[in-house]
């Protein structure tokens, strides 16, 4: 089933001048403050950044605005870019359903920012590929399944929040996996507790959720099994990842250009210039662009692209850093200085789920 409305255009007017005003205004105040920027991210999906990429089908579906939009505030704080990524990842997995109701009352309403959420994989996604198990076991029961056990680091996330999970299932003797969308209501026994320890992204609202035997039902449930869902949406939800990485590859070229009048003539000597970035900056975007076409692509050679894509974005997007924090030299150490800001942030993209170790795992098994 598809949706009926999906959000046409981006306003990226409207997008950069969040990006550049009032999310530059208050960047430092969410990094140092761990503060959560839940207007500027009502305000994006107001201006169309949640909207563009849930036509459902193969014909009706391009991340490119998304991509784009989620790329252009990373260059000023990646907190909120990741917080973009997750509110992206929620409206694909209920695009990507067959679920009815979760398309007709939660997702118009995820596409404008009136419902904030997350996206829950960072474990199934590690269990998939044997790096840790499943968290969560449900279940069956009437009308829906049970839930129960602790899943680590759901982002975007404050009471009354939306976000998938995945959970195993004893059937007939086997065990299966199940994907749905939870809703964070203690009532329900979905219960969360903030966790702030990262050493930067602390303003992305990011919570361990306590599933006591909560009940989820049936219309909520959007891949039973789950495999043949996550492939479905696999490609998505990684691609998706590249705006974080191209909006803090294309920061870290402005910053290296910003110094060059007083520090080219020292910066001169250093082995990477911002123009080395840029070429591959502009070969990893056009390559991005070019799959959001076909994100609904299941087959192994597309879904290697995309994780050699993702790869790539992650390390150039520490190198990028790595360089621009060279270029700035003092200026750029100090503890309100914008370069060890993003080169602290630069190391997220390199380590969120699927970080570099996860894909090369994979690309390594794939070969």
């Amino acid at each position: 089933m598809n949706i009926a409305t999906p959000i046409d255009i981006a306003d990226f007017d409207a997008i950069e001048r969040i990006s550049k005003s009032d999310l530059a205004s208050i960047a430092r105040k969410i990094d140092e403050e761990r503060f959560y920027p839940e207007e500027i991210m009502r305000a994006f999906g107001a201006a169309g950044a949640y909207g563009t990429h849930i036509g459902g089908t193969d014909a009706a579906t391009d991340l490119s605005d998304a991509i784009l939009s989620m790329a252009k505030a990373s260059e000023t704080c990646l907190s909120t870019g990741f917080c973009m990524w997750c509110q992206d990842a929620l409206a694909w997995y209920i695009a990507s359903s067959d679920s009815a109701w979760l398309k007709q009352n939660i997702l118009p309403k995820v596409a404008t920012g009136e419902i904030l959420g997350g996206t829950g994989m960072s474990n199934p996604m590690k269990a998939i590929a044997d790096i840790e198990p499943l968290r969560l076991k449900g279940k069956r029961v009437e009308g829906g399944y049970q839930v129960k056990g602790i899943l680590p680091w759901v982002s975007n996330l404050s009471e009354g929040g939306w976000f998938g999970v995945m959970f195993s299932v004893e059937d007939g003797g086997q065990t299966k996996t199940v994907m749905a969308i939870a809703h964070a209501d203690e009532a329900k026994g979905v219960r969360i507790k903030l966790d702030h320890e990262f050493v930067a992204m602390g303003g992305t609202a990011t919570a361990n959720i306590q599933f006591r035997d909560a009940f989820i039902p049936d219309e909520q449930v959007i891949g039973d099994p789950a495999p043949a869902f996550i492939k479905r949406i696999r490609g998505g939800f990684v691609l998706l990842q590249c705006g974080m990485a191209a909006g803090m590859i294309k920061s870290s070229i402005d910053l290296m250009e910003q110094v060059k009048t007083p520090l080219g003539h020292v910066n001169q000597y250093l082995e990477k210039q911002p123009e080395d970035f840029q070429a591959d900056y502009e070969a990893l975007v056009a390559d991005v662009l070019e799959m959001s076409k076909t994100p609904y692509d299941e087959s192994p050679e597309f879904w290697k692209r995309v994780l050699r894509a993702r790869l790539k974005g992650g390390e150039l997007a520490m190198e990028a850093a790595h360089y621009a924090m060279l270029h700035c030299g003092a200026r750029g150490y100090v503890s309100h200085g914008v370069a060890q800001r993003r080169m602290r942030e630069a190391y997220f993209v390199g380590i969120v789920t699927p970080a570099t170790k996860h894909l090369r795992k994979m690309l390594a098994e794939m070969d």
